[in-house]
């Protein structure tokens, strides 16, 4: 077994992929400011390494999706006493996470800094586009209209800077791990 491992990069390839992605995910746990996370970096990162989609699009999901379960049991837990245990998360914020993985297939066909810069600049945008949106949809703060949905839109304009700020520090840091991974590791460039 080990012999397959040790002569086989492509095995090398997608572990240190799946374990980077799990790291960044678990990053969410540690205090943050509202809306810097991985989210954004994780969506790209997997779009732009894993070679099968499903797999580009399932091991983020996977990872996000673990850390919404400790996320909404034990540490929201001891601010909501009173709510039971929780499986899932924002239906909304995962379309954004695969709308992202989308955009992702298509800007990063090849590693660049500035194609990078770019779908991070992107996934900001269509992240805030889709989730103020479902926060406006059915929403008894803000009336079903354009303006109202104008409102929201301007009501989650603060949070937007962090949304950013996490998704250019995490798609650098997630990139930018896997290069320094490449470049200690041989292996990895033919994998």
């Amino acid at each position: 077994m080990n012999t397959y491992i040790n002569n086989n990069p492509k095995v090398w390839k997608y572990a240190i992929l799946i374990v980077v992605i799990l790291i960044a995910a678990m990053s969410r746990l540690i205090p943050h400011p509202y809306n810097f996370t991985p989210i954004g970096g994780m969506a790209l990162f997997g779009a732009a390494y894993f070679s099968r989609r499903w797999v580009a699009v399932a091991v983020p999901f996977v990872a996000m999706w673990l850390s919404d379960l400790v996320l909404n049991n034990v540490v929201y837990k001891a601010y909501y006493p009173s709510e039971s245990f929780v499986w899932g998360g924002s239906a909304w914020v995962y379309a954004a996470f695969a709308a992202i993985a989308i955009l992702g297939f298509l800007v990063l066909t090849r590693i660049r800094p500035g194609r990078i810069l770019v779908a991070s600049l992107s996934a900001s945008v269509l992240f805030f586009l889709i989730t103020n949106f479902s926060v406006w949809l059915g929403s008894t703060v803000y009336p079903q209209t354009i303006a109202g949905l104008g409102a929201c839109y301007a009501a989650g304009l603060p949070f937007f800077g962090n949304t950013l700020a996490g998704d250019l520090f995490y798609s650098a840091l997630l990139f930018g791990v896997f290069e320094w991974a490449k470049y200690r590791m041989p292996a990895l460039q033919q994998a």
